[in-house]
């Protein structure tokens, strides 16, 4: 066999001028995303622009097919490094859409979700109060000054609080972020005469700003008066979905409430079956890791949380009482041999599904690749 072993060193030294001129680049593209943000800063602009990202997507899916490079290769460094620009103008401050605003009170800003709005809120330079449970004695003062007061506490606790919140000032917004919005939103409206509007952060307490993130919001009353706070959500980059307390709530049982549940008792039933997790893992092709990762992922975090969204509202038994019922159904279908049966179901699914199942069917292999990349 010949000797390349001189020839493979040259060109492995060729890569690695290259691999270095790209980092210097990358750092230099990262400098001029951070004067970016900066500018974008003093005039409120949102960090996150859609239509700029996807025209820059498609001109350069359009230049590596020209230049004879996979598109989809260029797209994902570029939705990677755009993720890394996003936060480099995210450590920028944000300006203040509502100067006039006295102050900003987050009941259990101390807590995993409030400290995000906590932080956020100071960056855009407002005056803000953190209220806790041993605050309760010294509140008044500060609850009488309070433009808006925002509760991010368990969802155990929420209409506890909301209903100590019946002073407030008539001008005064009351929002809430807990993931269940018509309990809250009536103990809210009851509770307060002033403008009232339900928040549900569709994020996890690990994320580091809004941008990209959704915010659902349920009218409550008074939406003039609260349009300015959504319209700070969205200068911190967060994108606002409207819909009444009744659609969340439903959405929410099978979004939420369903899945935590299926995969709590996936959980449970590998315990319980004394599965080897490792030997899985070895063992697991791309899409069962992601499985496992989502599994893992929910019990690495408080339990207490889960609990609180399951047991929140007693009309989401009843759903997950028709979930187990057609899991019985498909399972008898199979314990009798009925493929004919099953792959009519099957059939029936796909077609409801539509167009999303090819959408999602293209999107699973992107993330596919990023999971098989993790080994």
């Amino acid at each position: 066999m010949k000797d390349i072993s001189q020839e493979l060193s040259v060109l492995r030294d060729e890569i690695d001028d290259i691999d270095s001129e790209l980092v210097k680049l990358l750092a230099k593209r990262r400098q001029v995303t951070s004067k970016v943000g900066a500018l974008k800063s003093t005039v409120g602009m949102p960090i996150y622009a859609p239509e700029r990202e996807a025209a820059l997507l498609k001109m350069r899916r359009t230049q590596a097919e020209q230049e004879g490079i996979n598109p989809d290769v260029i797209e994902d460094v570029l939705r990677r490094l755009m993720r890394d620009s996003y936060s480099s103008q995210d450590e920028s401050g944000y300006r203040c859409v509502n100067p006039n605003c006295k102050e900003v009170i987050v009941v259990g800003g101390q807590g995993q979700l409030g400290a995000i709005f906590v932080d956020l809120f100071k960056r855009s330079e407002y005056t803000v109060h953190v209220i806790e449970k041993d605050d309760w004695d010294y509140s008044e003062a500060i609850l009488a000054k309070a433009s808006v007061v925002i509760v991010a506490v368990p969802i155990r606790l929420t209409a506890m609080i909301i209903q100590r919140l019946n002073s407030l000032p008539d001008d005064c917004i009351l929002a809430d972020v807990t993931s269940i919005k018509e309990s809250p939103l009536y103990e809210m409206m009851r509770a307060h005469n002033g403008p009232v509007v339900g928040l549900h952060p569709m994020f996890g307490p690990d994320v580091s700003g809004l941008i990209k993130q959704t915010i659902i919001t349920c009218e409550g009353r008074g939406a003039a008066q609260y349009q300015w706070l959504l319209e700070q959500f969205k200068v911190w980059g967060a994108t606002i979905y409207p819909v009444s307390a009744y659609e969340h709530d439903r959405a929410m049982a099978m979004v939420q409430v369903m899945r935590h549940f299926s995969t709590i008792a996936y959980g449970y039933h590998l315990m319980t079956e004394g599965a080897d997790l490792q030997q899985l893992v070895d063992m697991s092709s791309p899409i069962y890791r992601l499985e496992l990762i989502m599994v893992g992922r929910l019990f690495a975090q408080d339990p207490v949380l889960y609990s609180d969204i399951i047991f929140a509202n007693s009309d989401n038994v009843a759903m997950m009482k028709r979930f187990a019922y057609r899991f019985l159904e498909l399972l008898e279908d199979v314990e009798m041999g009925d493929k004919e049966a099953f792959v009519a179901m099957f059939n029936q699914v796909s077609e409801w599904f539509g167009d999303y199942a090819d959408i999602f069917l293209a999107e699973s292999k992107t993330m596919l690749l990023k999971a098989n990349e993790i080994k």
